[in-house]
């Protein structure tokens, strides 16, 4: 399974950088973004950080990055290159190690299997999702006679 990824270049500006810096970094950090480098322009102040991030994880990522930072940090996305996903969609434990380390749900987000989720549903196929999760907690409203 390939991922497109997009390459992000953000701008930040303001006096105190580091409140910037932090929000923006837990953002790129929510949507699976690797920093490739942070550089202060050399004769300036202006400070620039180059990260790149899934397409997929990417819509409405310049909102998100103006709300979080309240409009301090201006980003631009690129078309950058394709990437292999490394994680099998299709994984679930089977080895008694990977029972007690993950349980026997492996609760952890596989993100192979969310993008191909995603993908399945905007296309309109089955989705291997449950409909109703806690049938016990449901309640029937019958009236009682």
């Amino acid at each position: 399974m390939l991922s497109c990824l997009a390459l992000s270049k953000i701008f930040p500006k303001g006096e105190d950088l580091w409140p910037t810096k932090r929000k923006m970094y837990a953002v790129l950090g929510r949507r699976n973004g690797r920093i490739l480098h942070a550089d202060i322009q050399e004769g300036s102040q202006t400070f620039h950080v180059t990260a790149e991030l899934p397409v997929t994880e990417s819509f409405d990522f310049a909102n998100e990055i103006r709300k979080q930072t309240s409009g301090m940090a201006l980003p631009q996305l690129v078309f950058s290159h394709w990437e292999v996903v490394d994680v099998d969609p299709f994984w679930s434990p089977r080895t008694e190690e990977e029972y007690t380390h993950f349980g026997e749900k492996a609760d952890v987000e596989n993100r192979a299997k969310k993008y191909m989720n995603n993908v399945r549903r905007r296309k309109g196929l089955a989705v291997d999702e449950k409909i109703v999760e806690h049938a016990e907690k449901q309640r029937t409203l019958m009236r009682k006679k």
